[in-house]
């Protein structure tokens, strides 16, 4: 889909910070992150929501979402634990109509700066995150 921003970076014709990739999902750090690491998982194949998502690609979005979440539990992210979260249509706040998972990593007490990154939804600095990211991937194999 041509007017599609995800498609566009699944694509490589708009700019994305890359940390995940396999045959059927891509994943690229959320520009408005609610806490550093904030992920989006993409099918590579686009559908507007759970409507039309295909379930094998359903099924490959929520695996590369565990593993993700997984790896953000160790090595540079260290989380304590992970929100995994779909929106599906403008009432449940969806304001990018790809389906996509965000995958947010949560660190204990810190309900107050993630109430924060709702308002600020600021990443000082985006290229160290997106390396983070990929080392955990890395390293959790």
């Amino acid at each position: 889909m041509s007017s599609c921003i995800f498609c566009g970076i699944v694509a490589g014709t708009s700019p994305g910070r890359i940390v995940y990739a396999d045959d059927d999902v891509l994943g690229f750090l959320d520009i408005r992150p609610v806490t550093r690491g904030h992920t989006l998982l993409v099918p590579r194949v686009h559908s507007s929501g759970l409507d039309d998502l295909d379930p094998a690609i359903g099924a490959a979005l929520f695996r590369a979402g565990q593993r993700l979440a997984a790896a953000m539990k160790t090595g540079p992210v260290s989380a304590d634990g992970v929100n995994l979260a779909l929106n599906d249509g403008r009432a449940a706040f969806q304001t990018v109509f790809h389906t996509h998972l965000h995958v947010v990593p949560r660190h204990d007490g810190d309900k107050l700066s993630f109430a924060k990154g709702f308002l600020v939804r600021r990443d000082p600095d985006p290229d160290e995150t997106a390396a983070q990211v990929r080392a955990c991937i890395e390293s959790a194999g």
